[in-house]
């Protein structure tokens, strides 16, 4: 393959004619490493969409409303790849869904869709598609990647192959354009109807390559990294192209509960991860320094205290490069040796990150590159640069990458232009319209450029709310300064046309119950715990404490203590971990009345 690939599924000839490697896709398997190299992936992935098309799919029709859709639904692994890989070949439209969606949201994406098959991994996830296949008429057939009785196995696709099918994928992949549709990934509208977006294999192979120069990531075959953001979210599945297209082996973690593990069998040179998960890490790491006493604890605690204050745009001065490079030996190579010892690069996106953790672990030789950018736009717009100080700036997404024009409206709303903007919303042409207006798609999100150069992301256009006195207030920078403080685990600002702001707040609960030993206090039940008078004190404290960051308008007056952790499967997050905000106001709502009839 001589010239520039153009199609998704290139990455595999690509790989094998560059660096052809034994671990192109890396899974565990009843406790072991299994390694599937280029030419397996090669064998495997013809087979597959060989298979396909004795199924029926794929064929001449490649329009969006004509060509068959194939969805899948399951974790991390590589017949995730495989999967994408050779329904693309076909040029049949693969649509991945969240393994935690609920069952409503799923039952319209399969009929919004007319999928005819669908992937899914576990004998549980199986059950959930059984419950509504009579719900979803276009549906033909489940099929399992894990061995489950009374269940079709993805193997007998495959086992269908025969040379003539292999021939007729070796004639369709050419005539398969890079306008074709690749993907339809749904993502949840304001109205609860989840949106379908299209996106052709120009905009998700241009900004792999964009990315790629940009951020750099270089041809690396002997490369690692341990992917465990869920592969149907576009910022996973791109950098997985990037790392297909750069030689780099993907090893897939067995669960988020793995990750530890995992790292340290692995050592990857990197991962993608979302700022919860970063919150996740650093809070274990604090919680084990909270453990230390006497000279051991204030070590601890100097090392982070100097992380802290760390800038890769000033100089710290040779005294306090030289304490920083002492807590590196001393404290931050324990941390660096808990992912593994080899990390050098972290890719955050999803949700803002504190400035507090980019500076900490930057501080300790833990590389933390900030990005974004949304679904719609394949989807990286911006990203803080690997190789280059000048090329970070902490609390920005860094500078806008290659081939991405960046605008921003009176109202500071972002809008971008380029080859990765979206080919639509399936079936909503009303949305796109009012989405991509001359090109540009407008994120939703409202910006700023510090230097003239580095994006800022200041809060969501629809989360921005206004009190009853008129006042704006962009809830996403209280919420994340307020999240520096130890005791806080989760916390959402409110107060949409209110008299003031008030936030719900979810303790740290592993840290109140160490202040609560440490003030004689007993700690009896979550429950109890929140309603304490002593802990709703000490809390004021904290609230007023970082109160002083913001104007008055904007400070949390009153707020309101949670017993219990905002999760997914409760649906309060996001399957990337951010805020249902309307989930929460509406479950929460005579928590937030009693606040303000107070």
């Amino acid at each position: 393959m001589t010239e520039k690939p153009k199609r998704l599924f290139d990455a595999v000839a690509y790989q094998l004619e560059r660096f052809p490697k034994p671990d192109m896709l890396v899974s565990k398997v009843d406790g072991i490493w299994r390694p599937w190299g280029t030419a397996q992936v090669q064998q495997i992935v013809n087979r597959f969409s060989a298979g396909l098309l004795a199924l029926g799919v794929g064929g001449n029709d490649f329009t969006a409303e004509g060509a068959d859709k194939i969805a899948i639904i399951s974790n991390n692994r590589p017949e995730w790849v495989f999967t994408d890989l050779a329904v693309q070949q076909t040029g049949a439209v693969l649509v991945p869904l969240y393994p935690t969606t609920n069952p409503m949201e799923i039952e319209f994406i399969l009929n919004d869709a007319a999928v005819k098959y669908i992937f899914v991994s576990s004998a549980e996830l199986l059950q959930k598609i059984r419950d509504l296949q009579g719900k979803v008429p276009t549906l033909k057939q489940i099929y399992t990647f894990e061995e489950i009785p009374g269940a079709e196995h993805w193997s007998k696709i495959t086992d269908m192959a025969t040379d003539e099918l292999l021939q007729k994928v070796e004639a369709i992949r050419p005539t398969i354009s890079e306008e074709h549709l690749a993907t339809i990934i749904y993502t949840s509208g304001t109205t609860g109807t989840p949106k379908g977006v299209m996106l052709t294999h120009k905009n998700i192979v241009s900004n792999v390559f964009n990315s790629k120069e940009s951020f750099p990531f270089p041809d690396a075959p002997e490369q690692k990294v341990l992917s465990f953001l869920p592969l149907n979210h576009i910022f996973e599945k791109m950098c997985t192209y990037i790392y297909l297209f750069s030689g780099i082996g993907a090893y897939y973690a067995e669960s988020l509960d793995k990750i530890g593990d995992n790292l340290k069998e692995v050592k990857p040179d990197g991962f993608t991860t979302v700022p919860r998960l970063l919150e996740k890490v650093y809070e274990k790491i604090m919680s084990a320094g909270n453990e230390l006493t006497g000279a051991k604890r204030a070590l601890f605690f100097w090392a982070v205290g100097l992380g802290k204050r760390y800038d890769n745009v000033r100089d710290g001065g040779w005294w306090y490069n030289t304490q920083l490079k002492l807590a590196n030996k001393l404290i931050f190579s324990k941390w660096r040796e808990a992912l593994g010892g080899r990390v050098q690069f972290i890719v955050t996106g999803g949700a803002a990150c504190q400035e507090n953790l980019l500076r900490i672990f930057n501080a300790a030789q833990i590389p933390v590159y900030e990005g974004y950018g949304p679904t719609e736009n394949s989807p990286v717009i911006s990203v803080n640069r690997r190789f280059t100080p000048d090329g970070v700036r902490f609390g920005t997404t860094g500078p806008p990458i290659v081939g991405q024009e960046v605008k921003l409206t009176e109202e500071g709303e972002i809008c971008v232009k380029g080859p990765s903007v979206m080919k639509g919303y399936y079936k909503r042409p009303d949305l796109t319209a009012e989405t991509v207006i001359d090109g540009w798609l407008h994120t939703g999100d409202i910006g700023t450029f510090i230097d003239g150069k580095f994006l800022k992301i200041t809060d969501r256009k629809k989360e921005l709310f206004k009190t009853s006195g008129g006042k704006y207030v962009a809830p996403q920078p209280i919420e994340n300064k307020s999240k520096e403080s130890p005791f806080v685990e989760q916390i959402m600002v409110v107060g949409s046309e209110r008299k003031f702001v008030a936030a719900l707040i979810v303790p740290s609960f592993n840290m109140l119950k160490r202040w609560m030993k440490q003030n004689n206090i007993d700690f009896t039940t979550n429950e109890e715990a929140v309603r304490n008078p002593d802990v709703l004190a000490m809390y004021q404290k904290v609230i007023d404490r970082y109160n002083e960051n913001f104007n008055h308008v904007e400070q949390i007056k009153k707020f309101a203590l949670m017993p219990k952790e905002w999760g997914v499967e409760t649906g309060e997050m996001t399957p990337k971990l951010s805020l249902r905000r309307k989930a929460i106001m509406e479950k929460y709502k005579d928590v937030v009345e009693k606040i303000y009839a107070a």
